[in-house]
């Protein structure tokens, strides 16, 4: 364990699972960052048989001017292993105010952290979200970049309801204690959606959320997760974490089935208008798989994509 760090004013932390590579572009981009206010970098491996991640964030981040933290957690899911980032992170750099987050497979554009931080002490917000670039590693039909998964938030900097991923975002150490534990929801470990439905607590409990534009992260997509199967798939379970979320926020059963049964009416109409509009049939599907995604939750079946094999 590190000792505590006084002075560091914000952290970014990387949850990081089987991706030892693309962690180390992560991590590239991150020390390069150039900004007015000391930060530290905390680095959670949730590979506890074979922590390759930890072992290469220690060697690289051991070379450079920087705090940083590195960790394995042995319990597996992405949920458990976010709140072992904020948390070690809150206890081992207690000046900390702001506390970051950003995916292993994505990073941070020159300006990201300045940006995002300076928007926060700014406009006094408790939570900042920033643009997602997607860059494709192999070439995309038409119909992949039209998708819906695909999109963000767009616009100015400005205040917003909520935002709905972690990968690009920034809270306040005061939401933390705000929501009191676990951070994010253990139930979304393996379907996925723990940060949309945190987002969801923290907008439902009067946080201030606000979108930066100049705060930029690229994600790298693979050739894995641009296939029509890939995404048709990931439509339904976007559909199923819709529904857990809205269940475990809704005092009425009742209400959220008749939510379940509008939404179905919905996707049709609007998958039809996608299709006039784009026409193509895999980015037309996306309404109508969400929909259907919720009435397969309510009946019990829930993917588990982020459940690894031995």
């Amino acid at each position: 364990m590190m000792q505590q760090h006084q002075g560091v004013e914000a952290v970014v932390c990387i949850p990081t699972f089987r991706r030892p590579a693309w962690l180390a572009r992560t991590l590239t981009s991150l020390v390069d960052q150039v900004t007015d206010f000391a930060f530290a970098i905390v680095v959670v491996d949730n590979d506890a048989a074979n922590p390759a991640g930890a072992r290469h964030a220690r060697e690289f981040l051991a070379t450079k001017d920087r705090p940083f933290l590195v960790l394995t957690e042995e319990r597996q899911g992405n949920c458990y292993a976010i709140n072992r980032a904020f948390g070690e992170a809150m206890a081992a750099f207690p000046d900390a105010e702001f506390l970051l987050m950003i995916d292993d497979d994505e990073m941070a554009l020159p300006g990201w952290l300045a940006a995002i931080v300076g928007t926060a002490k700014r406009e006094n917000a408790d939570i900042v979200g920033g643009p997602v670039v997607r860059e494709f590693e192999v070439p995309v039909s038409d119909a992949v970049t039209q998708h819906l998964l695909f999109g963000s938030i767009e616009g100015k900097t400005r205040t917003v309801d909520q935002i709905h991923g972690s990968g690009n975002c920034l809270i306040r150490r005061q939401v933390f204690t705000g929501l009191g534990s676990p951070l994010f929801d253990v139930r979304f470990n393996f379907l996925g959606g723990g940060d949309m439905e945190f987002f969801t607590r923290c907008r439902k409990a009067g946080f201030k959320t606000w979108w930066c534009a100049e705060a930029v992260i690229r994600e790298f997509v693979p050739q894995e997760r641009v296939s029509a199967r890939f995404l048709m798939t990931r439509s339904l379970r976007t559909g199923s974490i819709n529904y857990v979320i809205d269940r475990l926020h809704s005092t009425s059963a009742t209400r959220v089935l008749a939510k379940n049964a509008l939404s179905l009416g919905a996707g049709v109409f609007r998958s039809i208008a996608l299709f006039i509009k784009t026409r193509r049939l895999l980015p037309a599907s996306h309404p109508l798989l969400v929909s259907l995604g919720r009435t397969l939750a309510s009946l019990g079946f829930l993917p588990a994509p982020y459940r690894a094999s031995n």
